[in-house]
This record gives C-alpha cells, structure tokens and sequence, in this order.
C-alpha cells in the first residue's frame, strides 16, 4: 500500500527530473550555439587566411623593393619627437572634433527633419505655386522693363512713397470707399433708374438736393486744385532750370 510520504516524494522527484531536463536541454542549446559560433570562425578564418597571406607576401616584396636609409628613419623620429606637443595637439583638436560630431549629429537629424516637414507644410499650403507665380512675375518684369526704366524708377521712388503715404490716411481711404461704394451702387441694376436720359430741365431740377449741391461744388473745388497744381509743376521746373544755369554760369 502506498503511504501520502511515498507519493510526496515521487512528486518530488518528478519535479527535480523536470528541472534537471530543462537544465539538459538549456545546456544542450548552449552547446549547439557555441559549435555554429566555432564553425563560422573558422569558415571565416579559412576564408581570410589566403587574403592575409597574398597581403603579407605583397608587402613582403615591397619592403623587398624599397630601399630604406637608416638615416631618414633616424631623422623622421627626430622630427615627430621634436613635434609631439603638435601632434598631441592634434590629436586633442580630433578628439573634440569627434565629441562635436557626436553632439550635432542628433541635432542636425532633428533638424533635417523639421525641415523636411516645413517643406511638406508649404508645399500643402501652396507656397511653392506662389513662389512660382512670383517669378514669372519678375520674368515678366524683366523682359517689359529695361534698365533706364528701373533707374527712374529709383529716382521716383521716394516720391512714389509719399503718394503712397498719403493714400494711406484714414480720411482718404474712408473717401476712396465711400467712392467705391457708391460706383459699384450705381453700377448695379435697379428699378428706380429712368428709361430715357433725363432732360436738361430735370438736371436742373436735381441741383435743389443740397447733396447733390455739395458734390458738385467738391468736384469742383477738386478740379480747380488739380489745374492749380498742374499749373504750378511747369513754373517749378522752370525756376529750378534756372538756377541750374545760373549755377553753371557762375561756375564758368
């Protein structure tokens, strides 16, 4: 009859031939790695083995070749002794070179990267078809514009500036919108326009609207300004001609 003590320590003893079977077969793949690793050190060693020895013999015949005087390799180690704080030097400057290298290194990937991204952002956002656009733009230019063009224009620019200038107040762009507003009204189709011109009696009989009274006396005031100022621009320039000869003259 078997005891509970007898079956424990058969399932003791089962669990130890387990283990120690696990152990077998680890060791067994141990063994199997470490045999493929020999083997293929000396597949490899056979392999190099002929390449080193077609090395040595070829440097073998070049020292056989080449004529060495104990006087230049005297004169060398005199030399690289005499220059050691340079050479150590150097090696130092490598040596910090190498640490750059290996510092930048993630930092130009990283770099490189975002840049690459940006491309694909702009190319999306249309920014190179822009760019294209661009220099047709200034092909255009440059085919249309010759030199003497692009020096006047150099010459004006500051003018051009101050005009710009001046578009740029409020009051002037409040007026160029209200004009624009009232253009594109009229531009516009609508029921309350005449069939037939109106006659003269009917124009006149608008001028009691005092808008329209007051539009007519800015229009006006407007062209009398600019026919002042057109008429200023030649006297101006004829003042300054003369200075201008009367500069030379007294020069001469």
């Amino acid at each position: 009859m078997t005891t509970p003590v007898a079956i424990d320590r058969t399932i003791e003893l089962e669990r130890k031939i387990d283990r120690l079977t696990e152990q077998i077969v680890l060791l067994t793949e141990e063994a199997l790695a470490q045999r493929q690793r020999r083997q293929a050190m000396q597949e490899l060693q056979a392999d190099l083995t002929p390449i080193a020895t077609r090395a040595i013999e070829h440097s073998a015949n070049a020292l056989d070749e080449t004529r060495i005087d104990p006087a230049d390799l005297l004169l060398l180690a005199v030399r690289v002794a005499n220059n050691a704080r340079l050479l150590e030097s150097m090696m130092i400057q490598l040596e910090s070179m190498n640490e750059l290298v290996g510092e930048v290194t993630p930092i130009l990937s990283q770099a490189v990267a975002l840049a690459i991204t940006r491309m694909g952002q702009f190319e999306e956002q249309g920014y190179f078809e822009f760019a294209a656009a661009g220099i047709g733009v200034a092909d255009r230019i440059v085919t249309n514009f010759s030199k003497e063009d692009v020096e006047a224009l150099g010459d004006n620019v500051v003018h051009m500036l101050e005009i710009v200038k001046d578009i740029t107040q409020p009051e002037i762009l409040a007026m160029a919108d209200r004009l624009l507003t009232a253009v594109r009204t009229q531009a516009r189709p609508s029921g309350q326009e005449p069939e037939k011109p109106p006659s003269l009696l009917a124009l006149a009989g608008k001028m009691r609207d005092p808008e329209i009274r007051m539009g007519l006396a800015r229009a006006l005031n407007t062209f009398k300004a600019v026919a002042a100022a057109e008429r200023d621009v030649p006297s101006k320039t004829t003042d300054r001609s003369e200075t201008e000869t009367d500069d030379t003259q007294g020069g001469v």
